[in-house]
């Protein structure tokens, strides 16, 4: 999977126009997080075809920044799953930089090292 930055701000009722256009598209959301800090808001999706969701974005105006791939992991709904899956990630010397939830109970992870930081979780 990849998260994809993308700018909701760039019009009015961005949120709504954004999510119309990938459902229109059949594009699924598996997950996102917005945040607006010290004036500027940053949306980050998370989608399985990015190329795909940023070719429907543009042809509505939006616009789109930086996209990575990152780690989803199955998380379990209880007190202390999140320490578990972060120490393990910690111990193995990586990084996280990105974090949100996406549905179905999966953390999306944004580290310095995928290939280490998905090995260790495997094990």
């Amino acid at each position: 999977m990849k998260d994809l930055v993308v700018d909701l701000e760039s019009r009015p009722h961005g949120l709504a126009a954004f999510a119309e256009a990938l459902a229109a598209a059949g594009i699924n959301i598996e997950g996102m997080c917005g945040l607006y800090a010290d004036g500027t808001g940053i949306d980050h999706v998370l989608v399985e075809d990015v190329e795909a969701a940023k070719r429907v974005l543009a042809t509505v105006g939006f616009e789109t920044g930086a996209e990575r791939d990152v780690l989803v992991v199955e998380l379990e709904d209880r007190p202390g799953a999140l320490a578990e899956v972060a120490r393990r990630v910690a111990e193995a010397g990586v990084e996280v930089d990105l974090i949100y939830l996406a549905t179905r109970t999966r953390l999306v992870l944004g580290v310095d090292d995928l290939e280490a930081a998905t090995a260790v979780l495997a094990e």
